[in-house]
């Protein structure tokens, strides 16, 4: 594509992207959620990326039936669609989270630690909302994401996210030199650890093999650190409960602390199937695991 014609197309989608933020905005939180949820509820059975929300959520639950499979399907395709359209109110979202007395307590074993901390969390009901609930309660944390390839819609979100997050670290192969410069300097890192990473560990996830990140683990070996895990639970009327958990007692060695880490993923799935981004292909194809060595 000729530069001149893609920098237009980007100047044009990045209009729409605003517009349609300012559209968001003006709708309020509740009556935004409102509409993305019944949208996406109702269209996204339709679309080619339902096949494979269906495949995933039998590979999952071969036990259940598809009765209860499609109704899962519908609740995930509401909450995506409330997520998107969340986006503009997420300080407004993650203040009238709720939290539970426990949560509350993991949260000041958190605070009254001195060190860096390490924060995991997955693409469960709004996903971005942990990483404000722990900037607005004091945490110095910087977050690893996907930056838009658009760069004035990539501008757009930084300047909506970073005020509310805290810094911003772009996935890309200059990322691992900013986090461990980071935590040097005492700044913790939460990063989403649910999807594929085609560089990533073998591990089981939910009745078969994935390739998982294991940068949290790693980190945790290197620098001596805890790990704690935070999700948000989806609420009924589209509301958010806020859940922290940790430090987790994870095994030394790094293979066996990935394993337990997606276990623990495995575990907010199963409690709220509903909630979790079904739409990622988190299962891929891979070699057989070669048969153990027999004894002696």
């Amino acid at each position: 594509m000729h530069p001149r014609v893609k920098a237009a197309g980007d100047a044009i989608l990045a209009w729409l992207a605003g517009a349609v933020f300012a559209g968001l905005r003006g709708l309020g939180l509740r009556r935004a959620s409102a509409l993305g949820g019944a949208v996406l509820r109702a269209l996204g059975p339709f679309t080619p990326r339902h096949k494979r929300v269906m495949a995933n959520l039998a590979l999952a639950f071969p036990e259940r039936d598809a009765a209860w499979r499609r109704a899962v399907a519908r609740d995930a395709w509401e909450n995506l669609g409330r997520t998107a359209c969340e986006y503009v109110h997420l300080a407004e979202l993650a203040a009238s989270a709720e939290m539970s007395p426990e949560s509350q307590a993991a949260l000041a074993r958190l605070r009254a630690d001195p060190r860096p901390k390490l924060a995991m969390a997955a693409h469960l009901a709004n996903w971005e909302v942990p990483a404000v609930i722990m900037h607005a309660a004091g945490e110095r944390s910087g977050i690893i994401y996907r930056t838009p390839n658009n760069a004035r819609i990539a501008e757009m979100v930084r300047a909506m996210r970073e005020p509310i997050m805290g810094r911003l670290i772009p996935a890309t192969l200059a990322a691992p030199r900013s986090i461990h410069a980071m935590l040097r300097d005492g700044v913790g890192i939460g990063m989403l650890i649910d999807q594929h990473f085609s560089r990533g560990m073998r591990v089981e996830f939910m009745g078969a093999d994935v390739l998982a990140n294991p940068l949290i683990a790693q980190l945790a070996a290197r620098y001596g650190i805890a790990v704690y895990g935070m999700r948000a639970v989806r609420l009924p009327g589209g509301g958010l409960r806020a859940v922290l958990e940790g430090p987790y007692d994870l095994p030394e060695d790094i293979p066996g602390a990935v394993q337990a880490m997606n276990d623990i993923i495995a575990r907010w799935v199963r409690e709220h199937p509903g909630d979790w981004l079904w739409m990622h292909r988190r299962w891929r194809d891979l070699p057989a695991r070669p048969d153990p060595a027999p004894p002696g």
